[in-house]
């Protein structure tokens, strides 16, 4: 199992200098990655910086790290756009970038305060549309497309990233819904969540949980390359989940993760357990 160090873009994080410096430091306590969440706007006082550009600073700084978004709302964005940010930055990492993408949450106000689409189903569609073009535009080759909410001539995008056949992607899927697993499992891994949309509640995962999303993901699954299964929660307990599939853990700090953020801070010099 690896383990991977998760974190705002607001705030603190909102300082590129700062995330430079955290991400040298996540490397140098033996962590394997660096995620950082994708956010526009958490409130007109709140200070939030993009994420690639922090992920840039960090990418300069740091040689082994795997460096991702955690998650990357796609229906807020370009394709198109993402295709060559993503790309420009997984040449300078040196194949170092995983892409995690998502339908982006909350809808208000990221999505109303910018006249975005604020139905969750178009969402998906646009998120399946738009992953299908990012893949396509990363092959390199002339690429055209036509989907219900995207249009694209035929294009040529290079170069092409670093990794090969391309940019690894997670997808975020709400327990337990059925589509955002099918989504996931034809792609190269997937980021369970814990938030009921009806309850506004989150709830512990538990190995025999995750292991029926395991179970899901491989009814779906048409590939034989590896798969990713990707959870948040204490490091501690770890060990406990690597054995029903979990591939990577999350060690994220949040407003309501219940923990302060300097004593979160706290922990990161140790490293990943077993470190």
């Amino acid at each position: 199992m690896k383990f991977l160090v998760e974190v705002p873009n607001f705030g603190r994080w909102s300082d590129p200098h700062v995330f430079a410096d955290f991400a040298r430091e996540v490397e140098q306590a033996g962590w394997d990655g660096l995620a950082v969440w994708d956010h526009i706007l958490g409130g007109d006082d709140l200070e939030v910086a993009d994420p690639w550009v922090l992920l840039t600073a960090a990418a300069i700084v740091t040689e082994r790290i795997r460096l991702m978004t955690m998650v990357t709302p796609l229906p807020r964005r370009h394709p198109w756009k993402l295709a060559r940010e993503t790309a420009t930055l997984d040449l300078l990492s040196g194949g170092r970038l995983i892409l995690g993408v998502g339908l982006g949450w909350p809808t208000d106000p990221e999505f109303t305060r910018f006249g975005g689409e604020e139905d969750l189903r178009v969402r998906g569609e646009m998120l399946d549309e738009g992953l299908g073009i990012l893949a396509g535009l990363w092959s390199g080759e002339p690429f055209a497309f036509q989907g219900e909410h995207y249009g694209l001539e035929q294009v040529t995008f290079r170069p092409t990233p670093a990794q090969k056949p391309r940019i690894p992607i997670w997808v975020a899927a709400t327990w337990p819904y059925e589509r955002p697993i099918r989504r996931a499992a034809r792609w190269d891994g997937i980021v369970p969540g814990f938030f009921s949309l009806d309850t506004d509640e989150y709830t512990d995962p538990t190995p025999e949980i995750v292991e029926q999303i395991v179970a899901r993901v491989r009814e779906h699954r048409t590939s034989n390359e590896p798969f990713d299964v990707v959870l948040p929660g204490d490091p501690r307990r770890a060990v406990e989940f690597e054995e029903v599939g979990v591939t990577w853990w999350r060690n994220a700090w949040a407003p309501f993760s219940g923990i302060s953020h300097d004593d979160w801070l706290g922990y990161i010099p140790d490293g990943p357990p077993g470190n």
